[in-house]
């Protein structure tokens, strides 16, 4: 592992594998940035892979390896996000089509560390998204607002062919990449 992926290691307490998307940036960095928590602590437009992953402290080569092999084995993408969809009226968020790629990417990284399943388990089916906006961050109007703006930008097209491990903590700015993985 080399000083920077080292650096930003220390300090953290958590670490995610996501699949960054700046071609959403435009139509959604305005409405995440009060409304999406991970936005105000760093984490750019995303689909989560797996969060939370290894605990930083667990991180070294082996582990980074074995991501690499596991992201490897699912070949790289395009997608789209033609819409936008909720988690009941609490959650705003951007829709991929197609999904299946997202999940099969999610199934190697669990196959290869399956002590870490997405959001810890807790949903049975882990469904691939880019989150908008929360109402817990906001109003049930500034979501309905954010959704309208962000249909003026829709579709976004997006090219899929790497993920990233993150590492952070729960505080503004804190999270910064630690590598990338080139999906096969």
């Amino acid at each position: 592992m080399n000083e920077t992926a080292r650096a930003r290691l220390s300090g953290a307490t958590e670490t995610a594998v996501l699949v960054l998307v700046p071609d959403a940036e435009h139509a959604v960095a305005e409405h995440r940035a009060h409304l999406d928590m991970a936005a105000s602590w760093g984490v750019p437009a995303h689909l989560s892979v797996v969060y939370p992953f290894v605990p930083p402290a667990d991180v070294d080569d082996r582990v980074l390896a074995g991501l690499a092999a596991a992201i490897g084995t699912v070949p790289a993408f395009d997608c789209v996000f033609p819409r936008t969809d909720w988690f009941g009226p609490d959650v705003l968020w951007l829709a991929p089509e197609p999904d299946a790629p997202f999940r099969e990417l999610t199934r190697a990284v669990v196959t290869a560390f399956p002590a870490h399943l997405p959001y810890g388990g807790i949903h049975g089916d882990s469904v691939p998204h880019l989150t908008v906006g929360e109402l817990r961050l906001g109003s049930a109007e500034g979501l309905a607002a954010a959704q309208r703006a962000v249909h003026t930008h829709l579709p976004i097209r997006a090219r899929v062919d790497r993920a990233v491990l993150l590492a952070g903590r729960p505080e503004r700015g804190a999270w910064r990449p630690v590598a990338e993985f080139a999906l096969g």
